[in-house]
């Protein structure tokens, strides 16, 4: 199955960990292999991880860009149980991605963590009374 990409002009992404540039031009790309792909405004840089979710998700993103996934799910399951710890709410969400990761879903887990990301940005909000309350994970 191929993968079409119609990218902007100087729009980047990341094909197997390594990072590719479009040109001054739109340009579409048709990626016809098995690959790891992620769209470089999807991508979280580590000076941007500013919060236990956003930390946790840099580590999904490397998980899902290894070559072997196992090396960094220990570092996942530490940053897991610390925001565990401090935020016991987080524990559904936490616990479908490791779903996803043990089942080898690596891009499902990383879609799950954008879920947390979201849950996190609601608890933010509820905290600062701008928000009626945060949301559960979906089934």
């Amino acid at each position: 199955m191929t993968l079409r990409l119609d990218l902007k002009p100087y729009e980047g992404f990341l094909i197997n960990g390594a990072l590719i540039r479009n040109g001054g031009r739109r340009a579409n790309i048709a990626i016809e292999t098995q690959c790891k792909f992620l769209r470089e405004s999807e991508v979280i840089k580590d000076s941007e991880a500013d919060t236990p979710a956003k930390k946790l998700c840099v580590t999904l993103q490397v998980l899902y860009l290894a070559d072997d996934p196992a090396e960094v799910e220990g570092l996942f399951q530490g940053q897991a149980l610390e925001l565990m710890q401090a935020t016991p709410s987080t524990a559904p969400f936490l616990l479908a991605i490791y779903e996803e990761i043990t089942a080898g879903r690596t891009y499902q887990a990383l879609k799950r963590g954008r879920e947390l990301l979201q849950y996190e940005s609601s608890l933010r909000e509820a905290e600062s009374g701008r928000a009626d309350g945060p949301r559960q994970p979906a089934d």
